[in-house]
């Protein structure tokens, strides 16, 4: 048995649109089941994000302190943002988010891992890049608004950030997939084994 997710879609008798937001909406599909039965899903459609472990000479990560209010917390994450353009090249939204939450660029780039965040309930697909060679970018940095003007920056070692995720004390999805995925990277074939940024991205597909 090979263990490995396939695409699959069952018949859709009947969908709606009941709520259409600024970047996301919520779509209601009557889905038929293996049984003949016919059950209504809600779910949130959305265009798919980016996210950067970004690693600096000393083994540190460049993390952000964010407020999210869905979830009422400060929550500690490695910089991300929304694909914004159908078919954009998700390497390049991740340089984007990289140098608009960190004023950081990288010259090596690797694909991390690929998830689904919350399959139960949103389409949301992330891309999770491992980002290093470091260094200060050029120019004026990224006007911020809105959560974002109160976000905080630091660089903390790898080390430290595993153990808050094993003690339960960092909760980011992207934050705990990434630096979990690096251990297991380095722990296995090494980083250099990673697949390359380009690399095809079958939940949103891109133009090179």
């Amino acid at each position: 048995m090979t263990i490995k997710d396939t695409p699959e879609e069952w018949e859709v008798r009947a969908t709606a649109t009941p709520f259409v937001g600024n970047k996301t909406s919520v779509r209601t599909d009557d889905v038929v089941m293996p049984d003949g039965s016919v059950a209504r899903r809600d779910y949130q459609v959305h265009p798919g994000s980016v996210a950067v472990l970004a690693l600096d000479d000393q083994d540190r990560a460049v993390v952000l302190r964010q407020y999210r209010h869905p979830v009422r917390h400060k929550l500690w994450e490695i910089p991300a943002g929304l694909l914004d353009v159908p078919g954009e090249n998700p390497l390049h939204a991740a340089q984007r988010e990289l140098y608009e939450e960190a004023h950081v660029k990288a010259e090596s780039w690797r694909v991390l891992s690929d998830v689904y965040t919350t399959p139960g309930g949103c389409s949301e697909a992330v891309r999770i890049f491992l980002a290093r060679d470091l260094s200060e970018a050029e120019g004026e940095r990224f006007e911020v608004e809105d959560e974002e003007a109160d976000m905080e920056l630091a660089r903390v070692p790898v080390d430290e950030l595993v153990r808050g995720v094993l003690a339960g004390e960092l909760h980011n999805n992207c934050l705990v997939v990434g630096v979990l995925s690096l251990i297991a990277a380095r722990n296995g074939d090494g980083l250099d084994a990673l697949r390359p940024a380009e690399a095809p991205w079958p939940a949103r597909p891109f133009e090179s």
